[in-house]
């Protein structure tokens, strides 16, 4: 089994152990009073850590940031845990810095996020997950070389929503992130690695 191989298990695994820690405690709690079909406004900032070429989840780092708009096209569905909303967003994210192996800038944009916010709540607190995808735009190849400087990203995970105040709510998030040029340059390695992102949302 290569180095590879086990830093992907073992990170897939730390999400998944972050996730159920979340999700224990909230298994026969539901949301009051929760909002339904409304407009979801944000603004988010990530950073992330993966490998590029070698073996090494500390090969790469990412900081992001941007905003985002989602709309909750469901009322609350489904029984028990599995009970919550469905959402559809979009993020822009005019912040993108690679600071290794390379000091790369890039914009971009992901018109598909798929979200499912649990109904289920431990005072304040409340999960949810989600998967994403779009493409970035950088001023030089990424990764550096024969690649491109279009690439497409996928990303999928979930985190918790902690309510502040009305219809506000910070946002925490672990998901894995996936960044590759589907062969549109003669070489394609991929940026495979873990994010994890803090958030603020308005309800409207």
């Amino acid at each position: 089994m290569t180095a590879r191989i086990v830093d992907a298990r073992l990170w897939r695994a730390a999400c998944f152990l972050f996730l159920s820690l979340i999700v224990g405690p909230l298994y026969s709690q539901s949301a009051p009073d929760a909002p339904h079909r409304d407009w979801d406004l944000g603004i988010w900032v990530a950073g992330e850590t993966g490998e590029e070429i070698h073996n090494d989840f500390s090969e790469a780092q990412i900081l992001t940031a941007g905003v985002f708009a989602g709309k909750v096209l469901t009322g609350e569905v489904g029984k028990g845990w599995r009970r919550g909303t469905f959402e559809y967003g979009v993020t822009v994210f005019p912040v993108f810095r690679q600071f290794r192996p390379q000091g790369i800038y890039g914009r971009g944009i992901e018109p598909v996020v798929l979200r499912w916010n649990s109904s289920l709540r431990a005072g304040r607190a409340s999960p949810y997950i989600e998967l994403a995808g779009g493409a970035v735009r950088t001023n030089s190849n990424l990764p550096v070389g024969n690649t491109s400087d279009f690439n497409f990203t996928a990303r999928g995970g979930g985190g918790i929503r902690i309510f502040t105040r009305g219809r506000q709510w910070a946002d925490v998030g672990c998901r894995w992130s996936h960044i590759s040029n589907a062969n549109l340059g003669v070489k394609n390695p991929e940026f495979n690695g873990i994010q994890v992102s803090v958030g603020y949302h308005w309800s409207r």
